[in-house]
């Protein structure tokens, strides 16, 4: 058979070959170093830029030196020292404002300057982008639209050489990704349900979110592993 796409998400977890340095030689057909090495390639020269090249760098360091000891906060800390930043930027949802609170406390106990902006700042309505009164999350009361663009665009003009997303909506982050000049991570990934824990659902979704499946559901639907058979490391 022959394919077109990478396809990395149907790997056994037998294989895993690009762990081992042995894709070329293990990885199943839809292996992208099979399927594309012409952009493998490109991606690899990339790394030649000075910037991208120490970014990749101290995210390694951080990984292999915090390897299973470091919270995510102290991994963001770590990294923005390692780099050299001094002015963070925090994008949060409205519903995060005491989180951000903490957030900009433990980032400045470490001398970083925080700017932080919430998703309602400019207290936009609703209706300047057409959304009718029934299509609102409460009906007959005043929303302010999310404004990502504008979170981006403020942490882009004071400065911000890192950002920090906290809970914003989906489609919202991907704005302020899309307008967002500095580098940006994300700390917490919304999901109301879920306590903004999303890959439950991904854990549950032979069970208790087997919901989540469209009409096209294959008879043998894929599932993880048992504990046992995942990997440690990642």
């Amino acid at each position: 058979m022959k394919y077109s796409d990478p396809a990395c998400a149907y790997c056994p977890p037998t294989v895993r070959a690009c762990r081992q340095g042995e894709a070329e030689e293990r990885g199943p057909g839809f292996c992208p170093t099979k399927v594309d090495p012409g952009s493998q390639n490109v991606a690899r020269a990339l790394y030649d830029d000075p910037e991208t090249r120490k970014i990749s760098r101290e995210s390694a360091l951080v990984e292999s030196e915090g390897y299973c000891k470091w919270t995510r906060v102290e991994e963001i800390v770590q990294f923005a020292k390692r780099m050299g930043y001094r002015k963070i930027g925090i994008a949060n949802c409205i519903s995060f404002v005491d989180h951000a609170y903490v957030l900009s406390g433990i980032l400045e106990s470490h001398g970083f300057e925080v700017v932080s902006v919430a998703c309602k700042n400019g207290n936009i309505p609703k209706e300047e982008l057409g959304i009718a009164d029934h299509e609102k999350v409460r009906p007959g009361q005043f929303e302010a639209l999310c404004n990502p663009v504008s979170q981006a665009e403020m942490l882009n003009a004071h400065g911000c050489e890192l950002n920090v997303v906290m809970g914003l909506c989906i489609g919202h982050d991907s704005l302020f990704f899309k307008y967002a000049r500095g580098l940006t991570t994300v700390l917490v990934a919304k999901d109301r349900v879920l306590g903004h824990n999303p890959v439950a659902a991904l854990q549950l979704a032979d069970t208790y979110y087997s919901r989540l499946w469209g009409p096209n559901k294959p008879a043998k639907p894929p599932k993880l592993p048992p504990a046992g058979r995942r990997s440690s490391k990642g």
